[in-house]
């Protein structure tokens, strides 16, 4: 009889670097039990044709994923030019094909027209939810659903290499960008269609791909060795400016008051307490804190006792 798995309760936030042919959650159950962890959730979803930084959060960490999940991306992003496929991407079939004869010149004049404010149909092969289910399961079905655009920033959309009909650029875009659609738009803008065929997450916010690790690194290392490798808990939030709070300040935002604070510019920010222990987010307006998201029940009973 095989035992089941004892877990612990881990927080901390992981940078992996996700091999392709994985799902974002598949990656997730990897983590879980390479660290033996209760709970564990990603910051956006990599498709299992991408590759590259997948940024996971481990315990109370999870709760500040949303600050990544708002922030800006960098992909490296491989378009094949001359063939739509029914997904947007390699893993669909060829829908039609066309010779590609372009130039160097043509290329660049297309591009700059998808940098800034610019606006995408999401794609049927989507987890956009319509009524309860996934569009993709309605695509499955050979259904086609009628959807509304969205708009999005592209910060920036650099060439790296043409050769033939591949096409390599680097995208910073902006949350809710797929980069599917970007390649199909781009292909309908040069006249020839285009799909994806390989990306790679290098950034997400202030997290690169080059501090992220494999999973197959990982198994490598014992379980010490391995959590030794998380970053803090609120690194998801590390954009944010602290406050530090007096004991009796931190009692009252863990007792679900407000406090009063003086002098401070309206923002969120990281709370900590005199000691240096980080205990939750909060924000300031006119003057006035409260708290959005603090640390568990449990720590936080633990904390008022300390206090008190």
């Amino acid at each position: 009889m095989k035992l089941a798995q004892t877990r612990d309760v881990v927080d901390g936030v992981l940078l992996l670097n996700k091999p392709r042919g994985l799902s974002s959650q598949q990656a997730v159950g990897c983590i879980k039990r390479l660290f033996s962890a209760k709970k564990a959730g990603h910051t956006g979803t990599l498709d299992p044709l991408a590759d590259g930084l997948l940024p996971i959060g481990l315990g109370e960490a999870t709760k500040f994923t949303q600050f990544l999940l708002d922030a800006d991306k960098t992909y490296l992003a491989t378009i094949a030019l001359g063939a739509v496929t029914t997904t947007g991407d390699a893993e669909g079939e060829v829908l039609k094909e066309r010779l590609v004869d372009l130039s160097r010149e043509q290329i660049d004049q297309v591009i700059p027209k998808f940098i800034g404010a610019i606006t995408q149909v999401p794609p049927m092969y989507s987890a956009i939810k319509l009524n309860g289910k996934p569009l993709y399961t309605y695509a499955r079905n050979g259904q086609s659903i009628d959807r509304e655009s969205r708009s999005i920033f592209i910060n920036s959309l650099e060439v790296i290499d043409f050769i033939g009909s591949s096409l390599t650029v680097r995208v910073s875009c902006s949350k809710g960008t797929y980069i599917r659609v970007l390649a199909e738009d781009i292909g309908d803008a040069l006249q020839c269609g285009a799909h994806l065929a390989s990306l790679t997450r290098e950034q997400a916010g202030q997290f690169r791909l080059s501090d992220a690790i494999g999973i197959d690194e990982l198994e490598r290392l014992d379980l010490p060795a391995r959590r030794v490798l998380l970053k803090p808990l609120d690194s998801f939030a590390d954009t944010l400016p602290v406050l530090k709070l007096v004991d009796a300040d931190k009692s009252r935002l863990l007792k679900g008051q407000s406090v009063t604070i003086e002098q401070i510019i309206n923002s969120q920010y990281r709370l900590f307490g005199l000691n240096g222990e980080f205990f939750g987010v909060g924000a300031v307006l006119d003057g006035v804190l409260s708290a959005q998201r603090l640390l568990n029940t449990q720590l936080s009973i633990k904390s008022l006792k300390e206090l008190e």
